[in-house]
This record gives structure tokens, sequence and C-alpha cells, in this order.
């Protein structure tokens, strides 16, 4: 690969200082660097020889994205959609800081629907519009416009994933159930897909198939303190209670702050406080914690 020496135009900005072509290539040069306070401060120079400039509009956004100030880069993505209204990149982008940044879902919404106005096929800005509504809670308009992201990409994991996690919260569990399994076809090793397909299976009382998928899950992310215990409820609903002494004390070792208490108060578990193998394991715990040490 042939490597490209980035360099500034000072020499063309000392014979010409205003020339506005000047300072938004040395914009570009010093955002391709990673210097974003002096590619802002260009832009803005080249912005006052020639305010209505798109694309210095467009790129001193991406510069205020990445400096964090997110609300001028709003602005700044709407001046350029003022001067170039049919232009993609603006709203799109302007639509990723509302929903990303600034969790201003309807103006999300309006923006990745003004994208699509100019650039109908494109898959990032339904899948982006969809997660705008899920996160609103409007699931019903979500799961319409995973739909749509679905023609445009049929093999992707995550529309499939979103649109379960909307077909769930719509209490509509098999149907969720259904986009999880397919969404860990896609990519199986996926600790979420698993979890998820666990926390329906709970709800729909196949139990020993959501202690499958935890065990799923956890091959993919052992140290995962929820599956742990979700796994130790099924397997102490089942009588496993030899596993679910096993999976409670290790749900305990990682966040021992809240399974302790949870599993007190859960009645699940009240056969299992006498055990000796879980006594021990919490007398020590107590020992420890007091020594300051918490892991057993």
């Amino acid at each position: 690969m042939r490597q490209t020496q980035l360099t500034t135009p000072y020499r063309t900005l000392e014979c010409r200082p205003d020339s506005y072509y000047g300072w938004y290539q040395q914009g570009n040069l010093l955002r391709i660097q990673g210097n974003f306070r002096e590619a802002l401060i260009s832009y803005e120079k080249a912005l006052e020889y020639y305010p209505n400039d798109y694309w210095a509009w467009y790129k001193k956004g991406m510069t205020l994205e990445e400096l964090g100030d997110y609300q001028e880069a709003v602005n700044s993505y709407e001046n350029a959609s003022e001067i170039q209204p049919n232009n993609y990149w603006a709203w799109y982008d302007q639509g990723c800081v509302h929903l990303e940044e600034l969790q201003e879902y309807e103006k999300a919404i309006e923006c990745f629907e003004q994208a699509l106005t100019f650039y109908s096929n494109d898959y990032w800005a339904h899948y982006r519009k969809g997660e705008s509504y899920r996160l609103s809670g409007n699931y019903e308009q979500a799961i319409a416009v995973f739909n749509q992201a679905l023609e445009l990409r049929s093999g992707d994991y995550w529309t499939y994933y979103r649109r379960g996690d909307c077909l769930r919260e719509s209490g509509q569990l098999e149907a969720a159930l259904t986009d999880y399994q397919t969404a860990i076809k896609i990519k199986p090793h996926d600790y979420w897909g698993w979890y998820q397909q666990g926390q329906i299976l709970q709800q729909l009382n196949r139990v020993s198939e959501a202690i499958d998928c935890y065990e799923k899950a956890l091959d993919a992310e052992p140290e995962d303190h929820y599956a742990w215990y979700d796994k130790a409820c099924c397997e102490a609903r089942l009588e496993y209670f030899n596993d679910a002494i096993a999976s409670l004390k290790k749900a305990i070792n990682l966040y021992p702050e809240i399974y302790i208490e949870s599993a007190q108060n859960n009645p699940l578990f009240n056969s299992l406080w006498d055990d000796p193998k879980l006594k021990d394991f919490l007398e020590v715990y107590h020992q420890n914690n007091t020594n300051g040490n918490p892991s057993v």
C-alpha cells in the first residue's frame, strides 16, 4: 500500500491569506491528522470567505463531532442541509448525532426520513430510523422499519436482533424468539442472542431450553453475572440443586452486592440456604469480605 505524506498548505496561505480553498484544504488535512481544533479553525476561516459552501459546513460538523460538541455539530449539518437540501450525507449524519449522542429520537427520525428521500435503498438509514423508533418506545413503527431494512439486507444480525427486542417488548414472545434464533444463525457465538433466547424461554416456562441458551451465552462471556444468576434460577426451578448452587456461587462471586440480596429474596432458592455447600461458601465470603478480600 502506498504511504501518503500529509502536508498543510501554509505557504499557499502566506501568499493568499484570503484563499477559501487553502483554508478548506488545510482543514481537511488537519482533520485527517487528528488535529481537530486546528481543523475547526481552518473550516471557520474558509466559511468566512465562502459562507454558502456545503462541504465546509459538513466537514465542520464532522470535526465538531470528533470534539464532542454535538449540538454545534447538528447546527453545522443543518446549515449544510439548507445549502444542499437534496444531499443525503448531512441529513444522515445529523440523524446519527440526534440518535446516538443527544437521544433526540423524534428529530433523528425526521433526519433519516429526509436522507431516505434521496437514497431510498440505504440500509443504514432504515436501520437507524428503526432504532430511533425502538428507543422512543414506538415498537410497532420500529418493527415496520426493520422489516424494510431486512428487505435491503436479509442477512443482517443486528436488524433481526433489534426487531426481536421490539417483538419481545410488544409481548410477541414466540416471534421474538424466532428473530433471536435467526440472529444466532448469522452470528453463532454472540452472547446477547443466546442470552435473550434464554430470557424468553424462561418466560415461556421452557426452562431446560433456557438453561441450554444460558450455557451458550456463558461460552461466549464466561464472566457474565446475569447469565449465571438466571441459569441458577432455572436450575432451582427444575430442582437441580447442586447445579443451582454452583451457578449462584458464580454469580455472587462476580457481583456480590446484587446477588446475595437478590437470592435471599428469591423464593426459588429457599431450599438451598441450609445446604452445606452454600452455607460454607457464604461463611467464607463474609469472612473474606471482613478482611477486605470479598472473592471466594
